[in-house]
């Protein structure tokens, strides 16, 4: 039996014997949208009443981890908006960064993926680091700083577009996540990843009820929502495996995400009646896998389904190597001291290193499992860096992690994880 993973642009087959029990834990088939053009622009029928009387807009979009069908919607918006009354000139495209490295040239213009956007509108991207970009809005309940991107707050109409898929944090991706963090200053950020919040076991993937991160993000949005003009808006959009439109919707931001979570948690989150002791998955290919950084979003999303002392194998390009600076840092330091050090350090901080997050949560991974790592992207030090075990053939580590266990039963996730299996017993 051969199944393919997705690894960058491509697929990875891993062959398995007959003998085995193989369980391959895919999404069921979404009802797909027929004609994702017209579904775009008829749920944007109401954008003209509600921009009515508004002079600017500041659109927000998720950088290039996310595969959004920008091309999809962002010029039947920007024309509703101009019909509304809102000179083009006067319409920003923020790119929702977060702490993200800034996307531009080729890069911005695939995101985008639309040459008269291109042409059109003033595009920028979010800088976190920078203090005079951001308006202080003052604290929450719990103590988080309140800082996001002016040119967000000062626009008279204001949506978030995105797609809804897991997090393994936030609960589901889109909707309040491309506010904040995506046009967070450093600041907020660094609180919302401290290990106060990512600790907290209802900090997951797929869970929004009693979610602390998510919680925190909708205080946040109604701090937004008191100084609006018109309301804080989402346009969400769900993918299948194969990136087609399943779902689109527009609407006042909380309640349009949470309907598109509704309908993403239908097939993303997939029932699995046994645990195993070999998994193997993805980081769910191009351009979720660019980097190390991102591939841990794999690591976390199949323990529920693993056995105590079982091996997780992943596949993972990251073209782009182990990610930023602050992360290799990050990672350096885990080595160094070691994983129950590096947590009880981290865990007496109010502010969270930047990107040291990723590392916690690689952690919550190898606590559990022992983890093997095919990738081609990442070298020298940086194989080292990623502080797991690193093999040199996918099939020889498959292959090796099966003939360790009596076990015939494997789990396969193609898909990584856009996927989220949960032991049903």
């Amino acid at each position: 039996m051969k199944v393919p993973l997705l690894y960058g642009k491509k697929t990875l087959e891993v062959e398995l014997p007959d003998s085995l029990d193989v369980t391959v834990i895919r999404k069921p088939d979404m009802p797909l949208v027929a004609d994702p053009y017209r579904a775009t622009v008829g749920c944007l029928e109401s954008v003209v009443e509600r921009a009515l009387g508004c002079r600017t807009a500041c659109i927000l979009v998720c950088d290039v981890t996310r595969p959004v069908p920008n091309s999809l919607f962002l010029r039947s918006l920007i024309e509703q908006l101009m019909t509304a009354g809102i000179d083009r000139k006067n319409i920003t495209i923020l790119i929702a960064t977060g702490l993200h490295r800034p996307n531009e040239g080729d890069e911005l213009a695939s995101l985008i993926g639309d040459d008269w956007v291109l042409d059109n509108i003033r595009i920028v991207n979010h800088v976190a680091r920078n203090d005079e970009e951001h308006v202080d809005l003052g604290v929450t309940r719990s103590g988080t700083p309140v800082k996001l991107d002016r040119r967000f707050l000062d626009a008279d109409f204001k949506v978030a577009t995105g797609l809804v898929e897991p997090h393994f944090m936030a609960g589901w991706s889109g909707g309040r996540k491309v506010i904040v963090p995506g046009v967070a200053h450093a600041d907020t950020i660094r609180t919302l990843h401290s290990a106060r919040f990512i600790e907290d076991p209802l900090t997951r993937e797929c869970n929004l009820e009693g979610n602390p991160l998510h919680d925190e993000q909708l205080e946040i949005v109604a701090m937004v929502r008191d100084r609006c003009q018109s309301g804080i808006y989402a346009l969400n959009t769900v993918i299948d495996e194969a990136r087609q439109l399943a779902f689109v919707n527009f609407g006042e931001i909380e309640s349009s995400h949470a309907e598109a979570a509704h309908f993403a948690d239908k097939y993303c989150v997939v029932d699995v009646g046994k645990r195993f002791d070999v998994v193997v998955t993805s980081a769910a290919g191009f351009p979720l896998d660019l980097t190390y950084y991102q591939a841990i979003k794999g690591f976390v999303t199949p323990l529920d389904i693993l056995k105590s002392d079982a091996t997780l194998v992943v596949a993972s390009e990251c073209a782009e190597g182990i990610g930023s600076e602050s992360f290799r840092k990050s990672q350096r330091l885990l080595l160094q001291e070691g994983p129950n050090t590096f947590l009880r350090r981290i865990e007496k901080k109010r502010l969270a290193d930047i990107d040291e997050w990723e590392t916690e949560m690689q952690l919550k991974a190898t606590r559990a499992t022992r983890v093997q790592l095919y990738s081609e992207g990442l070298r020298g030090i940086d194989r080292e860096l990623t502080g797991v075990e690193m093999v040199d053939s996918l099939q020889e580590a498959v292959d090796a992690s099966i003939s360790r266990t009596v076990d015939p039963s494997v789990a396969i996730i193609p898909e990584g994880p856009y996927v989220v299996p949960r032991y049903a017993a």
